[in-house]
């Protein structure tokens, strides 16, 4: 076998230590694959596939891009969930004695991206981390384009589940105990379609993690910051600082602020509450518009709009803390015109967060400097707007802007006010910045200064005033003397050419001049990039003053929104503590409401407590407002614990520790489970975490099976959440079992609430009301005929309905005794019956979940 070329060696060795990637390699101006990489890419990027000589009988496959826009062609690559690595050139090609030297230089991954092109600027693009050891885990999130880590720790793999639906990281690295974890892995593809990365154990070594905690964040005292507490969270620290050593290849100088957590300090909202109440993004279409963040989302900045949605995923939970934003928001609401000067000085503001990260990345271009330096020069204007505002927030906000006048100072003087995008190209440094770049650029423009001195001295030295200094393509630069002049050339010219009319000559000086000006655009173009290089580095070096001063002007950002969200929708400051009392006033959904438009949004009251209200049932029919009702009350909740005024005449609530919510039905067919198998394993893990402190809200229990069974559960249901001693929460419970308002008389805490409907003959209309007291009719037919449904079946349906009233015994609710439970039946004790049978005829490993299910309720029927 013929042996491969001295270039293909190479890229074998490299390609051998990142087979998991798909390798650039820099050929010239482009950037090729080959191999297998090369037919993948063709195929995901849809480029031709060509091939080229490697040393083998066949040629290699490889298909490439131009170096100038492979940003485009990653990005497609990374979003499909490939990863990438950049192999470049790091010597010059014209000083490299043989193959030129090539190494690794940036590994782009989901979780690694800070290409502008490839994120949403209104979102945050986290990688994240799990690592679990003896029953405990830790989980922390980085966002390296923006510096923002956190991290916590949990027993609870519901509560890690929850943190990392909360963040939503595109890339999550897995460690130790975790590696093997089937709900976690499930829970990245299905729910998160996150790129899962398992990690090697040394990744993971305790002192190796202590030590890079505190090389990259400075923190010295691991009790002050949480960790002592959270070992298993300080190893996934390590884990992911590991990672991203080896792939940014880079100082991660823009990293250096760890939050550390306990649970408990933010509200739990887990995936599906969030997906229920649409926070962030709709249920069908996953768009903003239709979601609480559409709503509140006033931001003026990129910055702004990533920490808005952040503390819409992250209410708090600590009534001090809310109430600090309240009076700033209280602040701006008051002052209409100062908070419209402040708006208007922040939409000026490009995305300082990013820029200095791709500063300190080393991946900014001279346009980003500029853009940074155009950010800079209205901070005074805004730390002036900032501060007539004398709350506590709003002044300490406005004390931590740093103004950067150094920072804006080095950028003005140093790069030209439209620099080309190329970095290679020249034209960047400002003429006076730097001498010998100005020397260089005299020169490369022709020399024009130098030739002038030369042609003066030599006029002077010979005493021919007509001597003059030209340059033409074939000859380069020329004395030229006329014929009459001819006798005072002194004898050191040289002849170069003779004309009718004049004489050109050379001399050494102006051959030696001729080569420092053809040689003078490669030797500027080299040192303009080299100076832009220091002034990069040294912007660079201020990192925390700019992240500072972006992170101040986002927080100030967010609190001007939501006072503007406020002013334009009617809201009002509600009161927050930790008094268990949820008391709305006219409270309205704030999404509807804004949907609606011009149509008249109708307000409800809503009194739930853990005394005497803490279960509201809420009866009447379909599409009369129950799910509306009740997701705004939740929504009004979130709304007070981030700090925002609510959309309601008064509102007193006492803080949720987590919001649960059961609605709408859908099948899971992917997993094999029905949509009452989706139900009840939804209502069993809020039955699980629940707390005397949360708030549920539960929606329709038990339709998915038959009536008695159905009835049943949802009885219990209610029961078990009203009950002090199980959990006694703060519960909306709304159901079409009638029979189910009866538990007013039976369970203390129990209120019966319902839609008001005004019905004429057949026709009803919904008035949108909630009123005490239980409901009289399901009203379904009607509702079907309002939808559209054919008189004809409308007609029949009514029939059959009549008849069943008539023949159908009612089911009745009534208080029963709690006994101690039966106990189980033994399989000797059933071995002689049907259900024996049919145990024996079933094939149980064979089975599918939905399979079993139905089996267990066929079992059931026979008993």
């Amino acid at each position: 076998m013929a042996e491969l070329t001295p270039m293909m060696k190479q890229y074998f060795e490299i390609k051998d230590k990142h087979r998991d990637y798909i390798l650039f390699y820099r050929l010239g101006d482009f950037y090729e694959m080959f191999f297998d990489d090369a037919k993948l890419a063709s195929r995901e990027l849809e480029l031709t596939l060509t091939g080229r000589d490697c040393g083998q009988e066949e040629r290699a496959p490889m298909c490439g891009v131009p170096y100038h826009s492979a940003e485009s062609y990653i990005a497609k690559l990374v979003r499909k969930g490939y990863k990438v690595a950049i192999c470049e050139q790091v010597e010059d090609p014209k000083l490299a004695k043989g193959l030129v030297r090539r190494e690794i230089v940036r590994m782009v991954t989901p979780g690694t991206v800070i290409e502008s092109s490839m994120l949403d600027e209104n979102r945050n693009n986290f990688l994240g981390c799990v690592f679990s050891a003896g029953g405990r885990i830790g989980v922390c999130f980085a966002d390296i384009t923006t510096g923002e880590a956190y991290a916590t720790g949990s027993d609870s793999w519901g509560e890690i589940l929850s943190e990392l639906g909360r963040f939503g990281p595109r890339e999550v690295l897995v460690g130790g105990e975790a590696a093997g974890e089937a709900q976690l892995t499930a829970f990245l593809h299905e729910r998160l379609e996150a790129l899962i990365e398992p990690m090697p154990e040394e990744s993971f070594d305790a002192d190796a993690a202590s030590k890079r905690i505190i090389d990259r964040f400075r923190v010295t005292d691991f009790d002050a910051a949480g960790l002592t507490e959270l070992p298993q969270a300080a190893q996934s620290i390590g884990g992911m600082l590991c990672y991203l050593e080896q792939t940014q290849k880079s100082s991660l100088a823009n990293l250096n602020s760890l939050q550390v957590y306990q649970q408990g300090k933010y509200m739990e909202v887990d995936l599906i509450a969030r997906r229920n109440l649409e926070l962030c993004e709709t249920m069908r279409t996953q768009e903003k518009r239709g979601t609480l963040l559409w709503v509140l989302d006033r931001t003026k900045t990129a910055m702004g709009a990533r920490l808005i949605r952040q503390w819409i995923e992250k209410p708090l939970r600590n009534p001090l803390h809310i109430e600090r934003r309240q009076h700033a928001v209280s602040a701006l609401f008051e002052d209409v015109i100062a908070r419209g000067a402040l708006a208007d000085e922040l939409n000026r503001v490009f995305d300082m967060e990013r820029l200095i990260g791709r500063v300190v990345y080393g991946t900014a271009g001279a346009r980003d400097l500029r853009a940074l330096c155009a950010a800079i020069e209205h901070l005074p204007a805004i730390r002036e707007e900032a501060s007539r505002f004398g709350t506590g927030l709003l002044r300490e906000l406005t004390g931590r802007i740093d103004l950067l006048e150094d920072v804006r100072v080095l950028i003005a003087s140093a790069i030209v006010d439209e620099p080309p995008i190329s970095l290679r190209d020249g034209g960047l440094i400002r003429t006076g910045h730097h001498e010998e770049i100005d020397h260089l650029r005299d020169l490369a423009s022709g020399g024009k200064g130098e030739i002038a001195a030369i042609e003066q001295v030599e006029r002077e030295k010979t005493g021919i005033k007509g001597l003059k200094i030209g340059y033409n393509r074939v000859f380069g630069y020329y004395i030229e003397v006329t014929k009459s002049n001819v006798s005072m050339v002194p004898d050191h010219y040289i002849r170069k050419q003779t004309l009718a009319n004049c004489e050109r000559y050379i001399t050494e000086e102006l051959k030696t001049l001729e080569s420092t000006v053809l040689g003078a655009q490669e030797r500027l173009t080299a040192l303009e990039y080299e100076v832009f290089v220091q002034v990069r580095e040294a912007v660079g070096a201020e990192v925390h003053r700019v992240q500072a001063t972006a992170q101040a002007l986002a927080t100030l950002d967010v609190l001007c929104a939501l006072a503007e969200a406020a002013a334009e929708n009617n809201y009002v400051c509600p009161t927050v503590d930790f008094s268990g009392r949820i008391d709305i006033r006219d409270g309205r959904h704030p999404v509807v409401e804004k949907m609606l438009a011009d149509s008249l949004f109708i307000p409800n009251d809503t009194v739930l407590d853990n005394k005497e209200n803490r279960t509201a049932i809420i009866t009447g029919p379909n599409m009369a407002g129950k799910s509306t009702y009740m997701r705004q009350v939740a929504l009004i909740t979130i709304m007070a614990q981030i700090g925002s005024f609510v959309p309601a005449a008064a509102a007193h609530i006492g803080v949720a520790d987590r919001v649960f919510t059961r609605v709408g039905a859908s099948d899971d067919l992917a997993s094999g489970q029905s949509t009452f198998m989706v139900e009840m394993t939804e209502v069993a893990e809020i039955l699980k975490n629940a707390t005397k402190a949360s708030l549920i809200v539960l929606d329709e229990i038990g339709r998915g099976t038959s009536t008695y069974d159905g009835m049943s559960i949802a009885r219990a249901v209610v029961e078990y959440v009203t009950d002090t001693k199980k959990i006694g929460a703060r519960t909306l419970f709304a159901t079409h079992y009638h029979e189910l308002t009866a538990l007013e008389d039976l369970v203390p805490g129990v209120k019966n609430y319902n839609i008001a409907v005004k019905k004429r003959g057949d026709d009803i209309t919904f008035l949108r009301k909630i009123v005490r007291g239980g409901a009289d009719d399901s009203y379904g037919i009607e509702v079907a005929g309002l939808a559209g449904v054919p008189n004809a079946v409308i007609r029949r349906a009514k029939h059959v309905l009549a008849d069943l009233e008539a023949t159908a015994p009612k089911p009745e609710v009534r208080a029963v005794e709690s006994k101690e439970e039966a106990p189980q039946l033994t399989m000797n004790e059933l071995s002689g019956g049907a259900v024996a049978d049919r145990l024996r005829a079933m094939q149980v490993d064979t089975m599918t979940p939905i399979e079993a299910l139905n089996a267990l309720y066929e079992l059931k029927k026979l008993l």
